[in-house]
């Protein structure tokens, strides 16, 4: 249905090359511009991508699934005055439930409101209208603030632990709730990353990274996040603890001693983090 033409990252810094984007915009004309992502770790400069969508007559959309919570708990700038559209997902740094939702300006509501529905969606899920109601309430609460810049400061901590133990995180670092690091330089893929680090306790997923000479079903990096940790209560002591744990696991893949010993000890942290305090139940009672 649609032309889409990408733009890419520079090579020696992994970021955004906003020059590249504005010659590409120049030269095609878009319609619509998008920025966004879901492994990008720096922040995006909403303001010089609206001011190319009004150079070649384009409108401009984000969309902050990622990091919309960070944007509610004032840890992240605000794509919002800059956009003709924003979306977003409920869930992910935002801590909602498992939905989305689309801001605009006012003169785009009465269309977007038709393509929505009846044009992509049906009926509505009260329930999930309920939990978006708490979960907006929730992020308007002082703790949440609090919450969003821990996020970042734990990912600042994580990818630096990451770094001092020999792996490159990818752009040097992140300003967001996640990085990605680069595991093919230590000899091995995404996918075998990932699968020891499972059997370690610990969840992270496959990546591409930029400029990645491997297919994308067996990448060369692995994405992680902080904000799940974080929820949990854990700081940067913690961060550290986790990062030496991941080089660890990496670094003897193959020794399942190891990693089930990992395993272990990534258990015992969570329980001392557990997701809901009030609701323990200790050992022998009723």
């Amino acid at each position: 249905m649609y032309k889409v033409i990408p733009s890419g990252v520079l090579k020696d810094t992994e970021t955004i090359d906003y020059d590249e984007l504005e010659q590409i915009a120049e030269r095609e004309r878009p319609k619509l511009i998008i920025g966004g992502g879901s492994a990008y770790s720096r922040i995006i400069d909403f303001v010089r991508m609206r001011q190319i969508a009004d150079k070649v007559g384009a409108k401009y959309m984000v969309d902050m699934a990622h990091f919309a919570g960070l944007v509610a708990g004032g840890a992240h700038p605000s794509p919002v005055p800059h956009c003709h559209v924003v979306t977003s997902t409920t869930h992910k740094t935002l801590r909602g439930p498992r939905a989305g939702m689309v801001l605009c300006k006012q003169d785009l509501a009465t269309a977007l409101d038709k393509i929505v529905f009846p044009g992509i969606q049906g009926g509505p899920l009260v329930h999930i209208m309920a939990a978006k109601a708490v979960c907006f309430l929730e992020a308007l609460q002082p703790a949440f603030k609090d919450y969003a810049r821990q996020v970042v400061a734990n990912a600042k901590a994580l990818a630096h632990k990451t770094m001092d133990e020999g792996y490159r995180v990818i752009s040097g670092g992140t300003d967001t709730h996640l990085f990605l690091m680069d595991v093919f330089a230590k000899g091995m893929l995404g996918s075998e990353a990932e699968n020891a680090l499972g059997q370690a306790g610990i969840t992270v997923n496959k990546n591409a990274i930029p400029f990645d000479t491997n297919p994308p079903l067996k990448p060369s990096g692995i994405r992680i996040g902080t904000p799940a940790l974080t929820t949990r209560g854990m700081k940067e002591k913690e961060m550290q603890q986790v990062g030496a744990w991941m080089a660890e696991a990496l670094n003897n893949r193959k020794d399942s001693q190891v990693l089930g010993r990992i395993r272990r000890q990534v258990h015992e942290l969570a329980e001392a983090f557990p997701l809901y305090p009030e609701l323990r139940i200790t050992a022998g009672a009723a």
